[in-house]
Parts: C-alpha cells; sequence; structure tokens
C-alpha cells in the first residue's frame, strides 16, 4: 500500500485551510510581514493560500490565481520576509500537529519558489 501524500498528511484541503487560518492569523500579528496584508481581503486570500497550498502538496489543483511572479511582483519582497513567512508556516504547522519531517517537505516546496518571489 503506498504511503499517503503530503497534502493527505496535512489533512486535505479541510486540514490545509485550518492550517491557513492560523497561519494568516500569526502572519497579521507579526511587524516583520503584516504590512504586506494592509489592503488585503483576507478571505480571498485564505482561499488563495489553501488552494495554493492544497496544489503545492500534491492534492488536487483547483489554484486559479496568478503565478507567483507575477502576484508577488512590485511588493518589495526581501529574503528576511520570505524567511519570515516561511517561519510561520512552520509554526502554524507544528500547532496543528504536523510532523517535523512533513514541515520540512513544505518548506522545501516553498523554497524552490523563492526566486519567483523574492525581488
Amino acid at each position: 500500500m503506498a504511503q499517503p501524500s503530503l497534502y493527505e498528511r496535512l489533512g486535505g484541503e479541510e486540514g490545509i485551510a485550518r492550517v491557513v487560518d492560523t497561519f494568516y492569523d500569526m502572519v497579521l500579528a507579526d511587524p516583520r510581514v503584516a504590512h504586506f496584508f494592509a489592503n488585503t481581503d483576507m478571505a480571498k486570500q485564505r482561499r488563495h493560500q489553501t488552494l495554493f497550498l492544497t496544489f503545492a502538496t500534491g492534492g488536487p489543483n483547483k489554484y486559479t490565481g496568478r503565478g507567483m511572479r507575477e502576484a508577488h511582483r512590485g511588493l518589495g519582497i526581501r529574503d528576511e520576509h520570505f524567511d519570515a513567512i516561511v517561519e510561520l508556516l512552520g509554526r502554524a504547522l507544528r500547532q496543528h500537529g504536523v510532523t517535523e519531517a512533513d514541515i520540512q517537505a513544505v518548506a522545501a516546496r516553498l523554497e524552490a519558489m523563492r526566486p519567483e518571489i523574492v525581488e
């Protein structure tokens, strides 16, 4: 029998949505990155992030948002901002009982996107 995918180990779309809610609560409280979301429709942002992480972790591709480079162009995101986001996502995943190995797997997938996000 095949091992469950990362998407399945994270609890599928519902589990990922719970992590995303916790994650954005942390993001909005963190002065390192909160300003990036000052004028953002957070309900829409949470939905998009859930769909993106669903796809990025091996789930179905329902994400219809802009590409990473286009979505982040002109925002002035630097390495320290990217690192803060990865750190906060790791904390959110831990709060939801995700294993360190799976947290590292998510971080590795995000790291591959750094060149498209950081200016």
